[in-house]
């Protein structure tokens, strides 16, 4: 900039002529003398313009600079239009040159026009092409700002403008900046159409400000929660127990339903709605629904208030009909099963139990779980009325006669029936011979020859089996049956079959330690201690294996039967010792007499018979001499 220089034509002015005549010093007299040179201007260069010295350069700069305003980068400051473009507005702040903004940043000011002051903010004193530039919007977004952060502090209630929804909640303009209104934060009530508050003008409470990112948390929930809280606190100052209000339900879950009394919630619970049971309140309530409840208990410091909406009917115990009596039928739905039983709603508000014992005649245990499914309807007679206690209890057998009134004669001592298998013990089987009638086959009586670890393995729940009574126990309710008694005891007949002593062919069909078991003939099946089990070679007996074995015991009241595979080829060794022995002395028998009658008949010996005596004698010795050593 030329601002320190003046024209050519200020130049020309202010320019000192060069003097025309220079002084000379004389030699004589030593004085200066003066040339051309010393009178030229070097102030003025070739261009014919001059300089300012630095103090008048100091002198305008300062007035220059005090036309102008002191602005820094960032700052606010008021500007005046000065003029107005196709698309900019020319902004004077009062600096050395005017700024420039896009008319899109005054859309909401449609009537600009010259001489309005506006607020602006500084983005830069002189951007890369030497341009003031400034910004209304960063201006009015700064301004805003300042002002949501005061009012979050203050608690002030501001107004906004829904612009747009997003994910999770809604874009609130407050004060011209976007604030955040999260979905939870727009009513008390759960909203799932935010599309219909989108364009609304609402008021607002400052929740939340990050001043690192300059974001706001805005909230209209917070607000009605204050009036809400006012208005709680008026109802809970006039609340009394017993005190019937009118409220409409908001919530209903699975524990009881939310009434809204007109600015404070109430919890009906599921327990209190009806005095019969139900599974769910929808059953009974609906939302939105006004209904009249009662205020059972509140807390003034937890603000909870507990209703109730069957307390407003009587009990149904105190109305029940006279119909219903002791001996008298009736008929439930059943609506809770445990254990030892199943409830019975009679009416609304009014249940009796069956207990499992009176469910069927019959002494096998019931499950009632098994037995019983909820939603069932049964008949049932009452057993016992208490309508001080609000209980009854009632009887499913009761309605058929009892069948062990007759029992002797339906089903007498020694008698054969038929039954179904209805239940296996360890110690015996449960048969059902008619409905409610029934005994148990101990596991002995199961068989006259086997003998079963456990009743499973004889047979199965289901099956058909034929049964003689045994005894009747008409004051338990219990028969005893037998099955083997079906046929006569086959023991007699075995023990003329197995005798001790005796060998049969067996089969190994079971192996333990301490021996095996051996099926017989017949079906008959025997035990062999371990020791019994060592054959002649030494080789151990297999289950499956097929070997002779001779009965050892035989005892018929216990049903026992001992076998030996070891004393069958013990017994063949001594058998053919014996009779070894029975030859050798057969042997020596015949040598002796053969001697004696030589020793009769010859009176004189001759060399030769002399010699066949010796030898007679020698064998005679020999076989004495066997015969002592078979015996030690």
């Amino acid at each position: 900039m030329t601002e320190n220089n003046i024209t050519n034509e200020q130049n020309a002015e202010q320019q000192v002529p060069v003097a025309e005549v220079a002084t000379v010093e004389t030699a004589t007299t030593n004085a200066p003398v003066a040339t051309a040179h010393d009178d030229f201007d070097w102030s003025v260069d070739k261009r014919n313009v001059s300089s300012y010295n630095k103090e008048e350069k100091a002198r305008y700069d300062a007035t220059y600079d005090s036309t102008f305003k002191t602005i820094e980068e960032n700052g606010l400051l008021t500007g005046t239009v000065v003029g107005l473009t196709k698309t900019d507005v020319v902004l004077n702040i009062g600096f050395k040159s005017d700024g420039l903004i896009s008319l899109n940043e005054f859309r909401d000011l449609p009537q600009l026009k010259i001489g309005d002051e506006v607020e602006v903010l500084v983005v830069e004193k002189e951007d890369r092409d030497g341009n003031l530039h400034l910004s209304r919007k960063q201006a009015r977004m700064q301004r805003a700002w300042e002002r949501i952060v005061e009012v979050y502090k203050t608690g002030e209630v501001v107004t906004g403008t829904v612009t747009s929804k997003t994910k999770g909640g809604l874009i609130v303009d407050v004060y011209g900046m976007e604030t955040f209104l999260p979905g939870s934060q727009i009513d008390v009530k759960p909203v799932t159409d935010y599309d219909q508050f989108v364009g609304k003008t609402m008021e607002f409470k400052v929740v939340k400000v990050n001043e690192a990112i300059r974001n706001a948390v805005v909230s209209h929930k917070a607000l009605i929660e204050s009036d809400i809280e006012q208005q709680r606190v008026d109802i809970i100052s006039k609340l009394e127990k017993g005190q019937v209000l009118e409220g409409t339900i908001k919530n209903i879950t699975d524990f009881g339903a939310f009434i809204d009394l007109g600015g404070l919630d109430g919890l009906l619970y599921i327990t209190d709605i009806s005095w019969g049971r139900i599974s769910h309140p929808s059953e009974v309530l609906q939302m939105d629904q006004k209904i009249n409840v009662v205020v059972l208990d509140f807390d003034d410091e937890k603000k909870r208030i507990s209703l109730g909406y069957k307390q407003l009917t009587p009990h149904p115990w105190d109305t029940l009909p006279a119909t219903i009596t002791e001996g008298a039928k009736v008929k439930g739905k059943v609506v809770n099963i445990e254990d030892y039983g199943a409830f019975l709603e009679i009416l609304p508000g009014v249940e009796g139990l069956v207990h499992v014992s009176e469910i069927s005649w019959a002494s096998t245990p019931i499950n009632a779980k098994e037995f019983f499914k909820l939603g069932e309807e049964y008949e049932a007679v009452v057993v016992t009325l208490s309508k001080d206690e609000r209980k009854m209890s009632l009887s499913i057998k009761q309605l058929t006669e009892d069948p062990w009134s007759t029992i002797e004669t339906k089903f007498p001592l020694d008698s054969r029936h038929k039954g179904i298998v209805k239940n296996i013990t360890p110690y015996g089987v449960f048969v059902e011979l008619e409905t409610g009638i029934g005994g148990m086959i101990h596991i002995s009586d199961l068989s006259w020859i086997k003998r079963f670890n456990h009743p499973s393995e004889y047979t199965k729940v289901g099956n058909e089996i034929e049964v003689v009574i045994l005894g009747i126990d008409k004051d338990n309710r219990k028969l005893s049956l037998g099955h083997k008694q079906i046929e006569e005891d086959p023991w007699n007949t075995f023990e003329t079959i197995f005798p001790i002593g005796s060998i049969h062919e067996g089969t190994v069909v079971k192996k333990d330690d301490k021996g095996a078991t051996v099926q017989l003939q017949y079906g008959l099946e025997a035990y062999a201690p371990a020791r019994h089990l060592r054959t002649e070679d030494e080789k151990p007996i297999a289950v499956e294996d097929v070997k002779e074995f001779m009965i050892i015991e035989f005892d018929r009241n216990e049903k026992r039967i001992l076998v030996s595979h070891t004393k069958v080829w013990e017994q063949v060794k001594a058998d053919e010792k014996d009779a070894v022995k029975k030859e050798q002395r057969a042997e020596a028998d015949k040598t002796r007499k053969t001697v004696k009658n030589i020793q009769s008949k010859v009176e004189k010996a001759t060399l030769g018979d002399l010699g066949a005596l010796a030898e007679l004698r020698e064998k005679l010795k020999q076989s004495e001499g066997g015969e002592e050593k078979k015996g030690e």
